[in-house]
């Protein structure tokens, strides 16, 4: 139990550093509320899914390879860029919370989807700790023992999910319009920044 608790913490150790997932989920809390929160880091945590899987059958150094670091340094830098530019873009129209379908829930959990799929680092990540976890994990224990660990990360992360889901709507129940506006601005700058800074790094990988 305490091995598996060791690997639970280091899915929240993981997870908490601000990243654009974290700046995304406290935007959509504040506007749509908990709910909204929380999918699109289960929309986040899906994608780390398909990396852990791709690692453990050995195919993920496919997208450590030149072109798909740019070709995802480029999609990344797009749908930051975008979602950042679409945050900002919203307040002309004025700023409201709001617990209604008008922001679908599906659509939060596509967006984590896509920026965590399109996010370099979190190949980094993958193929770096769950990889080195792997290959330590795999000499001295069983697959089912290697199952339970992973499952420990991934409740980390889970956890870590929730505790930003109901930060972000405690904002949500007691912001005014100002506040609002505000996490949305400081939202959608983060993004457009993790966006930019994702481009630099696709123009350096392919022209240099």
């Amino acid at each position: 139990m305490s091995v598996l608790f060791s690997y639970i913490i280091l899915g929240i150790s993981l997870s908490a550093p601000i990243g654009p997932i974290n700046a995304a989920q406290l935007d959509r809390g504040a506007r749509h509320g908990f709910m909204h929160a929380w999918i699109l880091g289960l929309g986040a945590m899906f994608a780390d899914l398909v990396y852990m899987l791709l690692i453990y059958f050995g195919v993920a150094h496919f997208l450590d390879t030149p072109f798909m670091r740019s070709f995802l340094w480029s999609f990344g830098s797009f749908i930051l860029v975008y979602t950042g530019v679409e945050t900002l873009s919203k307040l002309k129209d004025g700023i409201q919370a709001s617990s209604t379908a008008e922001a679908r829930v599906g659509k939060s959990f596509v967006s984590g989807f896509l920026m965590a799929l399109s996010n370099p680092l979190n190949i980094l990540f993958w193929l770096g700790i769950y990889g080195s976890i792997l290959a330590t994990t795999v000499k001295h224990t069983d697959t089912a023992h290697l199952l339970l660990y992973s499952s420990g990360i991934f409740i980390g992360i889970l956890v870590w999910d929730v505790i930003m889901a109901g930060m972000a709507s405690r904002f949500h129940k007691r912001s005014n319009e100002t506040v609002l506006r505000w996490i949305s601005i400081i939202s959608g700058i983060c993004l457009i920044g993790f966006g930019l800074y994702f481009g630099f790094e696709a123009v350096r990988s392919i022209f240099f």
